[in-house]
């Protein structure tokens, strides 16, 4: 338990950051319970004085602390964390065992996302839109659901009837599963992680849609499967790849911003005419190089995809594209 005495001069602030906790949750939760959705973020570095991202997944709390510049030594810094989490725990109710803390630098790679972290395996299954999803909140340090992408994934899921669905970098398959549960012919999803890949498998079955047969799961680097994807054969597709990735397990690195009119120019060729292609990315001063891309039709729908507990934070990009 941290020593409140320490910070006398923070008491308005620690209190500051309590009502604005107070406040969120009261106006986010009933939002959440309308939609029947049980993980979603509740705080995203609000107040300066606190840089931290809170999300809610069932009656479980994701902490990240964003490392920042402080005048706090690291006595007081370890001090003032506890503090920040007390106040977490008191504002949701619930036991600091149920807060799972992760540390994350400003700028991140896809090859820390796959690192594990630890070996606790604290899962659990969460519903959003009517679907099962597992996350873990001890081991990796994202939870295995990107909770900004859930008006993205119902698009996905209105449009994949009788679709051959491609999800490229398909990390745990949320989106595979929303294709799947709209009735996708085919659902393939690629990614370099086997782990992530048997954790898309799970996300299938916990939802009663896993059937090889119609779903496949493929371990690859996309960079370079692209060049074996079959002319003119999906109908939808999801490219949702790492701003930047170095990992040792690919042979090439990636930087979208450099590399996106060549990585969608080849998804192009893969996809049939008409086919649609769902392109994110999290760059924050991304700009799309429309006049390079060999697309029928290219369409902004960032703003159209930020879920309500999102508003005013997002800062990824979607675009919506056609062949």
């Amino acid at each position: 338990m941290s020593n409140p005495s320490i910070f006398a001069p923070m008491s308005d602030k620690f209190q500051m950051f309590e009502n604005r906790l107070a406040k969120v949750l009261k106006h986010l939760r009933k939002t959440a319970r309308r939609q029947g959705i049980t993980c979603f973020r509740l705080y995203d570095r609000d107040l300066p004085e606190f840089p931290l991202i809170i999300e809610l997944y069932e009656d479980k709390v994701y902490v990240a602390e964003y490392q920042s510049q402080h005048n706090l030594d690291d006595d007081a810094y370890e001090q003032w964390l506890q503090h920040s989490l007390d106040v977490v725990a008191k504002v949701l109710e619930v036991s600091r065992d149920d807060l799972y803390l992760r540390t994350r630098q400003r700028k991140q790679d896809r090859q820390s996302q796959y690192e594990k972290l630890d070996f606790s395996k604290e899962e659990l299954i969460v519903q959003e839109d009517g679907l099962k999803f597992k996350v873990n909140l001890s081991d990796y340090l994202d939870s295995g659901l990107f909770l900004d992408h859930r008006i993205t994934r119902h698009m996905v899921r209105e449009e994949a009837r009788d679709k051959k669905v491609l999800n490229l970098f398909c990390y745990t398959g949320s989106f595979s599963v929303y294709a799947a549960a709209g009735g996708a012919a085919t659902v393939t999803s690629i990614d370099l992680s086997k782990t992530y890949l048997q954790w898309a498998e799970e996300n299938m079955r916990l939802n009663g849609l896993f059937d090889p047969a119609k779903h496949e799961y493929i371990h690859a680097d996309v960079l370079q499967y692209l060049d074996e994807l079959k002319l003119n054969t999906y109908d939808l597709v999801i490219l949702d790849p790492p701003t930047f990735s170095n990992s040792k397990r690919m042979k090439d690195f990636l930087d979208i911003q450099r590399d996106h009119v060549t990585l969608i120019n080849k998804v192009l060729l893969a996809t049939r005419k008409d086919g649609v292609i769902y392109f994110s990315n999290n760059l924050r001063r991304f700009e799309l190089d429309e006049a390079n891309i060999e697309a029928a039709s290219i369409r902004n729908i960032t703003a159209q995809t930020v879920p309500f507990d999102f508003q005013g934070k997002l800062l990824r990009h979607c675009f919506r594209i056609i062949k």
